[in-house]
């Protein structure tokens, strides 16, 4: 009786044991998991560096557009500098001949 006892917890061990250890077919799935994560990993890597030279890309553009706008700007105000200069110098030039309009005029 004993030995039978002792037979079948044996058994029941040994059952368990092969049931609770990995099969071929388990570290093979395990494997196949693990190199599609890896390959997922390396495709958002990938993506990311896309990513990371396309925002560079827009960030250099940007940059020139505001030089541009800046040069423009200065352009502008020049133009406008330019501009109120003449603008004073036909006033003067306007004050001038009234002057000597009203002065041939007394004559």
């Amino acid at each position: 009786m004993k030995k039978m006892i002792l037979g079948l917890c044996m058994t029941t061990v040994l059952a368990i044991g092969i049931a609770g250890c990995a099969t071929q077919k388990d570290l093979e799935a395990v494997q196949a998991r693990e190199k599609a994560i890896a390959a997922q990993a390396d495709q958002a890597a990938q993506d990311a560096e896309n990513a990371k030279m396309a925002a560079d890309e827009a960030i250099a553009k940007a940059n020139e557009a505001l030089a541009r706008a800046e040069e423009a700007e200065q352009r502008a105000n020049e133009r406008e500098r330019i501009a109120a200069e003449k603008e004073r110098m036909a006033e003067e030039k306007a004050k001038a001949a009234d002057e000597m309009f009203k002065k041939s005029m007394k004559k």
